[in-house]
């Protein structure tokens, strides 16, 4: 099972002096699913993902990204996609220079990042701009930009941060659609957002994280079937019974 695994961390914990942003985390993720990481603000997912990406190392526990340990962020590197709530892009750039320097640093050859490049400006409706400055863009265009930017190289792992931020609808919809696609491709996608009905719509399994620890996961039906309350459940009434409980519960990091 374990090389079906696209991410899978044990005991993971991250701590900060005497303040413990994530405690003991177990994730077992397979391939080809989307799984919706939820929790309220401070409640650990931006330190999880840092950790995920090898941006900080954790205190203690292991994990793998498409079997490369977090702790090496050379081997990781090739095999994440990763948007995170503010994209790293250059404003003095157009998006197309932008992207064409992106695929260098990824070891693409030209004619694939030219291929890819096109390809993924027009799925993205950002052809027309794209030898516009980026300090020209919108917040959606500089979205859309950096969203390009963390699947040009085809990653096996997709790690997004709120993608859907600043996206009109039929842009977000877009994203939506193209998250189901790079599943049923056999990739995974690691979506953190705030916009339940997103996970609700397109995750396989789901995890609820509060104060550092994971109180709750499985699938959304799953989740929905553990409320011992009748009647039909939206992820959304099941995340805030789950995290108030977890809260009355008195639970620590």
């Amino acid at each position: 099972m374990a090389e079906r695994l696209a991410i899978n961390t044990t005991g993971l914990t991250k701590e900060y002096g005497d303040t413990t942003a994530v405690s003991d985390l177990n994730l077992a993720i397979p391939k080809g699913h989307v799984y919706g990481f939820l929790g309220p603000n401070g409640a650990g997912k931006t330190t999880t993902i840092r950790m995920l990406t090898a941006l900080t190392d954790p205190t203690s526990g292991t994990g793998y990204v498409a079997g490369q340990p977090i702790t090496n962020r050379q081997a990781i590197i090739p095999h994440i996609g990763y948007l995170p709530e503010s994209p790293p892009i250059y404003d003095e750039l157009t998006a197309r220079e932008q992207l064409e320097y992106h695929g260098g640093l990824r070891d693409m050859d030209s004619s694939e990042i030219d291929d890819r490049i096109e390809e993924l400006l027009d799925r993205f409706d950002l052809t027309a701009d794209a030898d516009d400055r980026i300090s020209t863009y919108s917040k959606g265009m500089k979205q859309k930009t950096g969203l390009i930017q963390a699947l040009m190289h085809e990653p096996d792992v997709v790690i997004l941060d709120e993608p859907t931020s600043g996206l009109d609808p039929r842009a977000a919809r877009t994203v939506r659609d193209t998250i189901t696609e790079l599943a049923a491709g056999d990739r995974t996608v690691f979506l953190s957002t705030h916009i339940l009905p997103v996970v609700e719509e397109l995750a396989t399994e789901v995890g609820i994280l509060y104060d550092g620890e994971l109180v709750a996961d499985g699938s959304p039906g799953e989740l929905k079937d553990r409320m011992e309350v009748g009647g039909e459940r939206t992820l959304e009434e099941v995340f805030l019974d789950v995290t108030t409980d977890a809260a009355y519960d008195g639970v620590e990091s």
